[in-house]
């Protein structure tokens, strides 16, 4: 497949010294890391996801312990040598930050970025605010914190919102609303949902279009974009869902996930990656989503996801296998480099 000139450079992927796997031991941390079984009945594929990672890792050679709740790190543990972290959605409020916290405290290397950088660049509205400031065109939008005033003044004029938790993941919560009244109706369900305590609420303008993702991935310090991928919609307008997103509804056929190889839109899609992950540097990997429409050029920058998923069958195993990489090679390298940074290794 031809790659656009910005991303025809191929990329080896890098390997853990053996000395090193016998030498360090890496704690891995997610929800379902033990998990087991098929499509969980609540977290649907993220507990697939889970497991694979576990057996990726083992499957390194790697000395690895292996914990699903942050207990684990509350009394730091004897013999843990560096953290790969992947407790994002743990059921309370700005829960993805906590785990890089505690390794912190502990004094313990982790994967990924510094907590600071994950709070912000998991708040919707900080992220859009860094983008629009480094020049990268976002839809017009609004953000109601939970306790704050909901008012209407600071809505922007649309015909169509969508509204959502600042700080959600996989549109969790997501809805959309057509009026003020809907768009209030929908914040104060966000701000009050029972199931998590209630949660600050975005509300921007509907883009139709598809989702144009951008995997990238720290290689001796510097951001590489891997090959680029669009979730297609046979629908532009249709909304997708968390329950679409996590396989818990069937909706095939409204979507696929396609390589995006257009050349004009992936240049410039990938000059506006460069501009937006400089506010986030170092950060080892991280997943930069673009609406685009495909019938117009437009694009517009949605959101990011540090620390986002690595699954086989999604965005970054797709595009680690455009890049003729295996899954383990992924791992492997996002986890070298990681190490690397951290003074643990030296690559060669």
């Amino acid at each position: 497949m031809d790659r656009p000139a910005a991303l025809a450079r191929p990329l080896r992927p890098f390997a853990i010294p053996a000395r090193a796997k016998d030498a360090l031991t890496i704690l891995f941390v997610a929800k379902n890391a033990l998990w087991e079984g098929g499509i969980h009945p609540e977290d649907g594929n993220h507990a697939l996801y889970h497991r694979e990672m576990r057996e990726v890792l083992q499957s390194l050679g790697l000395n690895l312990k292996i914990a699903q709740t942050h207990e684990i790190l509350f009394d730091p543990p004897e013999g843990v040598d560096f953290v790969f972290p992947l407790l994002n959605r743990a059921g309370f409020f700005n829960s993805e930050m906590l785990l890089p916290l505690l390794c912190e405290r502990a004094g313990l290397p982790y994967l990924g970025a510094s907590p600071i950088l994950r709070g912000i660049a998991d708040d919707k509205h900080f992220a859009k605010r860094a983008a629009a400031i480094a020049g990268v065109p976002t839809a017009p939008w609004a953000v109601y914190r939970k306790g704050a005033p909901v008012t209407r003044d600071r809505l922007p004029e649309a015909p169509r919102y969508v509204v959502k938790p600042n700080n959600s993941s996989a549109s969790w919560g997501v809805g959309d609303a057509h009026d003020w009244a809907g768009v209030e109706e929908a914040v104060r369900r966000i701000h009050t949902d029972p199931s998590n305590g209630g949660q600050d609420a975005i509300v921007e303008r509907f883009l139709e279009g598809s989702d144009v993702e951008v995997p990238v991935i720290t290689m001796q310090g510097e951001p590489q974009i891997l090959p680029m991928l669009i979730f297609r919609q046979s629908d532009p307008s249709h909304l997708r869902t968390y329950y679409e997103k996590r396989d818990l509804v069937d909706r095939s056929g409204a979507y696929s996930l396609d390589p995006f190889t257009d050349p004009d839109l992936t240049e410039r899609i990938a000059a506006m990656t460069r501009l937006v992950w400089e506010e986030y540097r170092p950060f080892d990997y991280g997943r930069f989503e673009f609406r685009v429409n495909e019938a117009t050029g437009e694009v517009n920058f949605l959101e990011l996801n540090l620390n986002c998923n690595l699954w086989s069958q999604k965005v970054f195993g797709r595009a680690a296998a455009l890049a003729g990489w295996s899954q383990g090679e992924l791992i492997e390298t996002i986890l070298a480099e990681a190490l690397a940074r951290r003074g643990l290794i030296e690559l060669d």
